[in-house]
């Protein structure tokens, strides 16, 4: 994550379910699928979820595999 020894994370850049689903190009239950999961944290504000823009990259770059 991007945040300093502070703890300061103003520079921080949260992502909505339906940010993240438009970056990963999949549906917002997809994305649900994952949060609810575990394989891609989230922070819950309210009865919404907000998703740390690193984190969906990482899962993405984690995702990639070699095909034949």
């Amino acid at each position: 994550m991007a945040e300093s020894s502070s703890g300061d994370i103003s520079g921080v850049k949260f992502l909505t379910v339906a940010e993240v689903a438009t970056v990963m190009r999949v549906s917002k239950m997809t994305v649900y699928r994952l949060v609810h999961s575990g394989e891609l944290p989230a922070v819950r504000v309210g009865r919404s979820f907000r998703v740390h823009e690193d984190d969906v990259n990482d899962y993405l770059r984690k995702s990639f595999f070699q095909t034949g």
